[in-house]
């Protein structure tokens, strides 16, 4: 039994609605932030550097980067207000193979002359501490932590030459 072209279009249009409403749902539930999630930084002690690799980021009278980062304000505001979660399976994130290379990210706070050294897994959201405690950046957090860079063109090799 072949479907006319009529109910074909109501299947089409309750199948795009269920997937709105799918979406709408899961973008409500992301974006809310966890209830034990906490301010990495404060009042009393605000970020004032950071540096991921060779990108950094400095607060003086307003926030500065490395040359080749676009987005600096946004990133700079990320970093500085991102709230994390402890993690309860610690062990268990720790003997997982499936985590990506972390990423070495460097944290001066105000006041404070030494730097602490945190490592970052981008793909899971992930931050562990230099005391080796791990923390989730809650998903609605995780995209602007990443800068946005200029593509930097390599030269050309001239293979043509005789």
């Amino acid at each position: 039994m072949a479907l006319s072209r009529k109910k074909w279009n109501n299947i089409l249009i309750f199948a795009t609605a269920s997937m709105i409403a799918i979406l709408t749902l899961l973008d409500d539930r992301t974006a809310e932030l966890p209830s034990d999630a906490a301010p990495l930084f404060d009042d009393k002690a605000p970020l004032a550097q950071l540096q991921l690799d060779e990108l950094w980021l400095s607060k003086g009278s307003q926030w500065q980067c490395h040359e080749d980062v676009l987005n600096c304000k946004t990133w700079a505001t990320a970093w500085s207000e991102i709230q994390l979660s402890p993690v309860a399976d610690q062990q268990g994130l720790m003997e997982q193979e499936s985590l990506d290379a972390p990423i070495n990210v460097t944290i001066l706070v105000a006041n404070n002359s030494q730097g602490q050294a945190w490592l970052w897994y981008p793909a899971h959201g992930l931050l562990v501490s230099p005391a080796k405690n791990w923390y989730q950046i809650p998903p609605s957090l995780r995209e602007a932590l990443t800068p946005i860079t200029k593509i930097s063109a390599a030269p050309l090799n001239d293979t043509t030459s005789n």
